[in-house]
């Protein structure tokens, strides 16, 4: 399901159903409010970051998973352009959105994710991104040719 914005009033509670996934979070970014998703577990796998020892400029935001991810599949990453065909908005979250998923996890308002790695789209280097353990909410960095988790979210604007 598209939406493509939604009335402040018209949000469900967190941990409930909105556009395909799990309503996780209310958070500002450029100016603009969003309400984030967590997409299904069928929306999650394994894979690479992408090339180790390849600089991709436009993939180090810490909040902006979006910009990332796009930035991550023109510069050939497996799990970038995977994300991407997922569903329209779908993106893999910066290491902010995701240690914001990981919260909604350890609070009990989301569920169906494994005690494990994720990726985050948050270049560190042009060796290493920033990845977050679902066991104690831990971020990290590893080496881009390390398989952990992604799980697609997407962000929809919040309207008054």
């Amino acid at each position: 399901m598209t939406i493509t914005a939604i009335k402040a009033a018209d949000l469900p509670a967190i941990g409930q159903s909105l556009a395909d996934g799990i309503f996780y979070s209310r958070t500002w970014l450029n100016g603009v409010e969003y309400a984030y998703v967590a997409m299904g577990k069928e929306h999650e796998f394994t894979g690479e970051w992408g090339k180790y020892g390849q600089n991709v400029s436009g993939a180090t935001s810490y909040r902006d998973g979006a910009a990332n991810t796009t930035a991550m599949a023109e510069a050939g990453s497996p799990i970038a352009a995977r994300v991407l065909e997922i569903a329209e908005g779908a993106f893999i979250p910066s290491a902010l959105e995701l240690a914001t998923l990981y919260a909604a996890k350890q609070a009990g308002e989301i569920d169906g994710f494994e005690d494990d790695w994720y990726w985050s789209s948050s270049q560190y280097s042009s060796g290493y991104a920033f990845d977050t353990t679902f066991t104690v909410g831990y971020t990290g960095l590893n080496g881009k040719y390390g398989e952990f988790r992604v799980r697609a979210v997407r962000k929809i604007p919040i309207i008054q």
